[in-house]
């Protein structure tokens, strides 16, 4: 007698049935993080068939545009294009981090890879992306800041 199919809506059930592992790594312009996913793809996701089907997200978190007052103390006036090139500048900054770990991936053609990039404070938005994704492993690299640093 056969087993009825899984439920598409439950993340458990799918799990269950031998889908892949959804693990999220975090990714930033750091060497850190890039030698984090470059440690995943080699410890974790590996070549061997158990791996087939696992799933890689690339999350890069962009800290949000500082609120600055229309005028500094010392008279600088923040124009919306000096705010747009700020903005634009941020966008290229997360584009070339995730560019730069599909790179990386494109060594693992087994691995189903996407992207996410989301604003906000990273260890929140980290948190509550891995939670939201029901992922099964999160990766992050460390910066190896001290206690004065942290």
């Amino acid at each position: 007698m056969a087993s009825p199919a899984p439920d598409a809506a439950d993340p458990a059930a799918a799990a269950d049935a031998g889908a892949g592992r959804r693990i999220v790594v975090a990714v930033d312009e750091s060497e850190e993080s890039m030698h984090a996913l470059s440690w995943c793809l080699a410890n974790v996701v590996s070549s061997s068939s158990s791996s087939a089907g696992d799933t890689l997200v690339l999350l890069h978190v962009r800290r949000p545009r500082p609120v600055y007052a229309a005028m500094d103390s010392s008279g600088y006036m923040m124009s919306s294009d000096v705010m747009a090139t700020m903005d634009k500048y941020a966008a290229a900054v997360s584009a070339a981090a995730v560019d730069k770990a599909k790179h990386i991936c494109a060594a693992f053609p087994h691995v189903n890879v996407e992207t996410l990039v989301e604003s906000g404070d990273p260890r929140d938005v980290i948190c509550d992306a891995t939670e939201r994704m029901a992922a099964d492993l999160l990766i992050m690299g460390s910066h190896g800041y001290g206690l004065i640093q942290r």
